[in-house]
């Protein structure tokens, strides 16, 4: 027993995913983003909530590497913004976003469109080998998808490009997986199936964490532990989702009196009436 203990003492503390410290972003003297902090620890799933304009957009391109930052600093993965290519170490972070799912072949089936997700390519020209080819058939199955294999991109309904980007994304076995604003698109019944599959992904074993960006709570599964709330390039609020998530804070983060009202794990905001 006192081994055990020994050993357990000298276990590391595991590094964050992700560490943002008095980030700023300024472009022609006009403020996008005003010195942000967050933090996101390994085993916490995050909803990047706001309304449009708040920086939601303005932070993942900096957290990507497509923004640089005025001042502040930046840990990604381990590595500190400036000390590391970013270029490589986007290439670790999946991210399903509507961009690219515009971006894809029309002709292109399911498995080269996840498969391709190992080099982060659009149109990939190469040959995909063999042990790929398995690899991106597990992830099919494990999306859900298996049934799409040999089904080009143009015939697929929304709901099932999303579970196949997020196929893609998980291709390159990141740690970090964004959803920047996944529903878009997708028709009621379409996106409660997508949300439904969300929450398993994030239970199964050796999931990356999840940070789902978007403006709609109904979109906040269960399996989301934490959010961060932007507003005018601002962090308005930032934690466990049992303390931050409430009508108060919906209320200033949509510029109207708000209730937010829970059922079941699951969330609706609705507008309070005037009397």
């Amino acid at each position: 027993m006192k081994k055990n203990l020994k050993s357990q003492s000298r276990r590391q503390p595991l590094a964050p995913v992700l560490n943002v410290s008095r980030l700023h972003i300024e472009r022609g003297g006009t403020t996008i983003l005003g010195a942000v902090d967050w933090r996101v620890e390994p085993g916490q799933h995050w909803v990047m909530l706001g309304a449009n304009g708040s920086g939601k957009t303005s932070l993942l391109s900096a957290l990507t590497g497509y923004l640089m930052p005025t001042a502040g600093e930046m840990t990604l993965l381990g590595q500190v913004y400036g000390g590391y290519d970013w270029r490589e170490l986007r290439k670790q972070v999946g991210i399903v976003s509507s961009s690219v799912r515009q971006m894809m072949a029309d002709d292109e089936p399911a498995l080269e469109t996840v498969a391709s997700g190992k080099y982060a390519m659009i149109d990939f020209w190469g040959t995909v080998s063999r042990a790929e080819k398995a690899e991106a058939a597990k992830l099919l199955r494990q999306v859900e998808c298996e049934y799409l294999a040999d089904r080009p991109w143009q015939v697929l309904s929304q709901g099932e490009r999303q579970r196949v980007l997020i196929g893609r994304a998980l291709m390159a076995h990141p740690r970090l997986l964004i959803l920047d604003e996944p529903c878009a698109g997708l028709d009621p019944a379409a996106r409660e199936h997508f949300l439904q599959f969300i929450q398993r992904l994030g239970h199964q074993k050796h999931a990356p964490t999840l940070v789902l960006v978007t403006h709609h709570v109904e979109e906040i599964m269960p399996v989301f532990t934490h959010l961060l709330v932007l507003k005018q390039g601002q962090v308005l609020a930032a934690g466990e989702k049992g303390k931050v998530l409430n009508s108060r804070v919906l209320s200033e983060t949509f510029g109207m009196q708000m209730r937010l009202v829970k059922a079941g794990g699951r969330y609706t905001l609705k507008m309070k009436e005037n009397r």
